[in-house]
């Protein structure tokens, strides 16, 4: 682990790390027993890229936008986005805070806190960060825009165009690339020849940067530095974050077929939030205790949200086209 205080960070906000890693997880968790139940269409998981969501949201201000990827469930919960939000959308009640109910899960939206509606469409959300960052340029708001991908995305022709005119126009704008090392079912040695994807931001005119994604405290200072350099006219910053994608690509998929009995096995020695609670318990910062505190705490937390979302109604018929076309008489006038 990079040393905390270095770059500023208490214990205090370490516990705060790994809580918050910890309920995006059993958000995770939760979903995937409720799809295997039947009861849940879809998951789409965070598990494995937690440390790298929250190191990045704990350097977020109030007023920075974002526009995340559908794995990001632990980075908008941090955001503010609560675990019954989650639920209603996950279930597809008319309460959803995304859509109403319309959306498939993961695709997050919430105005007030700031994250952009996204598309199911990958790479679109770099586009929208980038907009936004423009946006808060030219009304000159000390705020940054991000935008979060998988490495897939990054061979989009939305990325490239994004960050091109990011480089060039200077814009306050953060783009992290949550690198699992799998397209889907395609491993990152048929996805791009580039020994590292943060050595692209040279050819846009950016700042570039690796880091290990397992480790929050280095995900903190990487996107603090961006945030700082991007606020003090130094433009934008395209880091890459090397995870592990601990699930299969989705509830849909079966991972067997292309990753063999070895690498599977292996997955549970790379878990982020499993490293990040051995150094805490080593450093002393935490003790058994306070960790089945937080289990019941957590726990409680998921078991009402899952209640409220179970008995929550979903859309009538008639709410079908509500918000999708305008409403009202036309103005022929």
């Amino acid at each position: 682990m990079f040393d905390y205080k270095d770059v500023g960070l208490s214990t205090e906000d370490l516990k705060l790390m790994y809580k918050w890693m910890d309920l995006g997880r059993k958000l995770d968790e939760r979903m995937w027993l409720l799809n295997r139940a039947g009861k849940i269409p879809f998951v789409i998981s965070c598990q494995g890229q937690e440390a790298a969501q929250i190191g990045m949201g704990l350097a977020m201000k109030d007023g920075d936008i974002s526009a995340p990827y559908y794995r990001d469930l632990a980075l908008v919960t941090y955001l503010g986005m609560s675990p019954l939000d989650t639920m209603l959308s996950a279930f597809g009640k008319r309460d959803d805070i995304n859509s109403g109910g319309k959306q498939m899960p993961a695709h997050f939206s919430n105005k007030k806190i700031g994250i952009l509606s996204q598309s199911s469409p990958v790479g679109t959300q770099v586009l929208q960060g980038v907009g936004a960052a423009l946006s808060l340029k030219m009304d000159k708001q000390a705020n940054i825009a991000l935008a979060t991908l998988g490495e897939g995305t990054s061979n989009q022709g939305d990325f490239h165009e994004g960050l091109n005119f990011a480089g060039v126009h200077k814009l306050p704008f953060i783009c992290v690339i949550e690198n699992n090392k799998y397209a889907i079912s395609v491993p990152e040695s048929l996805q791009y020849g580039a020994e590292k994807l943060s050595d692209r931001a040279i050819g846009y005119g950016i700042h570039g940067e690796r880091v290990d994604g397992n480790d929050p405290i280095a995900m903190y200072k990487v996107m603090k530095e961006a945030r700082e350099r991007a606020l003090n006219g130094g433009g934008s910053t395209l880091i890459e974050a090397m995870c592990t994608r601990m699930t299969a690509h989705s509830s849909d998929d079966d991972d067997s077929g292309y990753r063999s009995k070895e690498e599977l096995d292996s997955l549970k020695t790379e878990d982020c939030n499993a490293s990040f609670r051995a150094f805490l318990l080593n450093e002393g910062i935490i003790d058994e205790q306070w960790l089945e505190d937080l289990e019941q705490e957590h726990k409680s937390i998921v078991n009402q949200a899952t209640k409220e979302a179970e008995k929550a109604p979903y859309p009538s018929p008639e709410e079908t086209y509500s918000y999708v076309y305008e409403e009202g008489s036309v103005n022929n006038g």
